[in-house]
């Protein structure tokens, strides 16, 4: 179980690294979809919005959940 909290300090530290990643990587994104769009390519378009839900989805959902488990794990160490 401590390497649950090696993971969760490593998350936490990392975090605000992964979250700039994800803005640089949902702009590049974005323009892919404006880029497919122009050149009539729904199929692209439609990836990249896949991979902006992917990356929303990790950012309110996945990291915040392995956080908290972290967390509660943490505190039945203490106990």
């Amino acid at each position: 179980m401590k390497s649950v909290l090696t993971m969760t300090d490593k998350l936490i530290a990392e975090l605000p690294h992964m979250l700039e990643e994800h803005k640089a990587i949902k702009a590049a994104l974005a323009e892919l979809v404006n880029a497919a769009t122009k050149e009539n390519k729904p199929e692209y378009a439609e990836f990249a919005d896949k991979l902006k839900l992917h990356a929303q989805t990790e950012e309110e959902v996945m990291y915040p959940a392995a956080i908290l488990v972290g967390e509660i794990v943490r505190m039945k160490f203490r106990n």
